[in-house]
C-alpha cells in the first residue's frame, strides 16, 4: 500500500542483497503516524517540479538530465561538487527518493539538506554539504554525519554530545560497534520534517532515525548532493508530503488495518467485515 515501509520495491540491480537489510532492521527506529501515513499515501505524479535538480544552483561539474531529475558529475580532478534541488521548503514533512549507486559514489558522497547558499563547488576534495553552517550532509561511505564542518558522529549509529553531556557521563562518544560502516544501497529515502526541525534517512525500509535536528524555523531547505567521483549519476524523485495538521482519521485506520493483517496477509483485505466505504479505500490504495 503507497509507500509502507514494509512493502517498497526494489528492482535496482545496485541495492544491496536482502541479507543486509536484516542490518538496517535491526537499527530501525519507531516511525510517527504521521510519517506512516505519509509513507503510505501514494506517491506524488514523477513529473513533479519538487522532483527537479536545481537548473542553476549547481556546480558546472554537474550536468543536468533533460528531465531535470538526473545529474551526472564530469570526469574533473580535484574538484567537489554539489548541486541542490530546484525547490525546497518551509513547513509540512517530506520524503524524497535519491538514487545512488554505490559504484558511483567514491569518497565524499554526500546527501542531506541545505539552505539556498551553501557552497556548490570547491577545490580539491572535501564534503559539501555540511561542510558549513548552512548545511547538513550523511557522507554514505563512512556513514558520517557534517554539519558546520565537523563530524558530529555516525549514523546509523550514536552522536557527539554537547559538553553538558559528556560531562555528566564518561561513556566514549562512538560506540566500537559504529565505528564499522554499514554499506548504504543505491535507493535512499530522506525525510525533512521542516515543522520538527529534523532530518531522518530510509535504508532498506527501515527508518534510522533522527540524523540531525534543530534545523533553524520557517526557513527554505533543499535537498542537496556533493561529489567528488566523475560520472556519479544521482536521481531525485519527491515522493509525498504532510501539513503540520494531525492525520485523517480514515489513514489513521487504514494504517491500523494493515498492522493488523501483517505483510503477508496483505491480499486479502477484501474478505474483511468492513464498511463498503472502507474497503474501496484501502483497495485502492493498495
Amino acid at each position: 500500500m503507497g509507500l509502507s515501509l514494509s512493502v517498497w520495491p526494489y528492482s535496482r540491480a545496485d541495492d544491496s542483497p536482502a541479507s543486509s537489510s536484516s542490518a538496517f532492521l535491526s537499527l530501525a527506529a519507531p516511525t510517527s503516524s504521521r510519517l506512516e501515513v505519509t509513507l503510505n499515501s501514494s506517491p506524488v505524479t514523477p513529473g513533479d517540479g519538487r522532483s527537479h535538480w536545481s537548473t542553476v544552483h549547481r556546480s558546472p561539474h554537474f550536468l543536468l538530465s533533460a528531465c531535470k531529475q538526473e545529474v551526472t558529475r564530469s570526469p574533473v580532478e580535484r574538484s567537489s561538487d554539489g548541486v541542490r534541488a530546484e525547490m525546497g521548503v518551509k513547513s509540512g514533512l517530506h520524503v524524497w527518493e535519491v538514487l545512488w549507486s554505490p559504484k558511483h559514489r567514491g569518497s565524499h558522497a554526500v546527501l542531506g539538506v541545505s539552505w539556498q547558499n551553501c557552497p556548490l563547488q570547491a577545490s580539491g576534495y572535501n564534503v559539501l554539504v555540511g561542510g558549513d553552517l548552512q548545511s547538513w550532509g550523511w557522507e554514505l561511505k563512512t556513514n558520517q554525519l557534517w554539519h558546520a564542518g565537523q563530524i558530529l558522529g555516525l549514523y546509523p549509529g550514536t552522536r557527539k554530545r554537547c559538553h553538558s553531556e559528556a560531562a555528566e557521563s564518561p561513556t566514549p562518544l562512538l560506540t566500537k560497534a559504529a565505528e564499522t560502516p554499514l554499506p548504504i544501497p543505491e535507493r535512499i529515502l530522506l525525510v525533512l520534517d521542516a515543522d520538527a526541525g529534523t532530518v531522518g534517512f530510509i535504508v532498506a525500509g527501515s527508518f534510522l532515525g533522527v540524523a540531525f535536528k534543530d534545523l533553524p524555523s520557517r526557513v527554505e531547505l533543499f535537498p542537496a548532493v556533493s561529489s567528488v567521483r566523475g560520472g556519479a549519476s544521482i536521481r531525485l524523485r519527491y515522493l509525498n508530503g504532510a501539513t503540520r495538521d494531525p492525520p485523517a482519521l480514515m489513514a489513521l485506520c487504514g494504517l491500523s488495518i494493515q498492522h493488523f493483517l501483517g505483510q503477508q496477509r496483505q491480499n486479502q483485505m477484501h474478505k474483511l467485515p468492513l464498511p463498503s466505504c472502507l474497503q474501496h479505500y484501502l483497495l485502492s490504495s493498495q
